[in-house]
């Protein structure tokens, strides 16, 4: 079996940015990706969310970023990420659902998806969250006869019309989809754990980076870490005016139990509901790194830029600070910069110009 310099595992921005410059640096790679399109998790949002909608595409490396203002979400930005790895040439596999990643002779390791093994010297995790919607588990919640969806089943506001719905998360998620379901639902109740802290400032990349910086600084001692949205303040954009209007963001506390027909509320009240959406984040989709033992006793993968500690084999992209557009491409190029220098730390590189994505297809 060949054995390559490194394996991607995930094609959306930091996947693809990271690509591009082991590329670059004549590193032989490929990416696997377990979507059968490209897009990464923006082929996967709701119909509703237009480029109007969305805070900002950041560019990837030697590209623009798409300029429309009209159109879906889910087809402009896939669309522009196709573009991307044909014009670049990247080796994007797919689709290749990576099962684990374990230890192998000499030092090597194994990547497992189904039936089939890439051997390699390091690996790039870029698999994001969006696969692992988290939903917590609440007291009556199997008792409810109504429904209980996440964002990433969102089926847009129309299936929300004429219905009360109470919106759980304290994030831009609830915000924006209160923006949507509030004009058309017959209620709606907002609740959090705490109170949401309000943005008054413009987003400036200062404040992004600040942002990214706060998260870094989890990842680095191990934390589990926060999402950059997180520590960014919600702000209401002109598209959510009239759901403030009609009081969609008055925020109530946490309901203290599920009950079949509505929530209980702290002051024994109870609020009747259809529906209960659970607007109540990702976690980072790392479950096939597990057999690396890579998380710290804080329960997070410390980080040391994007090189994990416990396995300076392994970088990550799209986990804690890159887990947003703010810091995907970056990460790309520290990811690639990481993968060089344990290479060459180790004598292992490749050989230069050569075409990986012809070769990566040849795995066992």
């Amino acid at each position: 079996m060949e054995i390559l310099d490194s394996v991607v595992i995930g094609a959306g921005q930091a996947g693809l940015s990271t690509s591009y410059h082991l590329q670059r640096r004549g590193i032989d790679h490929v990416v696997l990706d377990a979507d059968e399109a490209p897009g990464g998790a923006w082929q996967h949002r709701w119909d509703s969310l237009t480029m109007h909608d969305v805070h900002g595409i950041a560019a990837l490396p030697d590209v623009e970023a798409p300029t429309e203002r009209e159109g879906r979400a889910n087809e402009v930005v896939p669309a522009y990420f196709a573009d991307y790895e044909r014009r670049h040439h990247l080796p994007v596999l797919r689709p290749v659902r990576v099962d684990q990643v374990v230890e192998a002779d000499e030092g090597l390791l194994e990547v497992r998806a189904g039936e089939r093994r890439w051997l390699t010297h390091t690996i790039v995790n870029a698999t994001g969250t969006w696969s692992r919607p988290f939903v917590p588990a609440y007291p009556g919640a199997e008792t409810f006869r109504g429904r209980q969806l996440h964002p990433h089943d969102y089926p847009g506001p129309a299936a929300f019309r004429g219905l009360r719905v109470v919106v759980v998360g304290g994030g831009a998620s609830a915000v924006q989809l209160l923006g949507e379901i509030a004009p058309v639902a017959e209620d709606t109740l907002w609740v959090t754990r705490r109170e949401p802290v309000w943005r008054t400032d413009d987003f400036t990349p200062e404040v992004g980076r600040a942002a990214v910086a706060l998260v870094e600084e989890r990842v680095r001692r191990g934390l589990p870490p926060a999402s950059v949205v997180s520590v960014t303040g919600l702000a209401l954009r002109e598209q959510e005016r009239e759901a403030e209007r009609l009081g969609a963001y008055e925020r109530h506390p946490m309901f203290t139990a599920i009950e079949p027909d509505g929530v209980r509320m702290p002051d024994g009240t109870r609020w009747p509901a259809d529906v209960i959406l659970w607007a109540t984040g990702f976690r980072p989709a790392v479950g096939h790194l597990g057999p690396l033992h890579l998380k710290s006793r804080y329960g997070g993968i410390q980080l040391d830029g994007t090189t994990a500690v416990a396995d300076p084999r392994v970088q990550l992209v799209g986990y804690g600070p890159s887990a947003s557009t703010i810091g995907a491409n970056r990460a790309g190029r520290v990811a690639a910069r990481g993968v060089a220098e344990w290479l060459d730390a180790h004598a292992f590189r490749g050989p230069r110009g050569s075409a990986p994505h012809q070769r990566g297809a040849l795995s066992a």
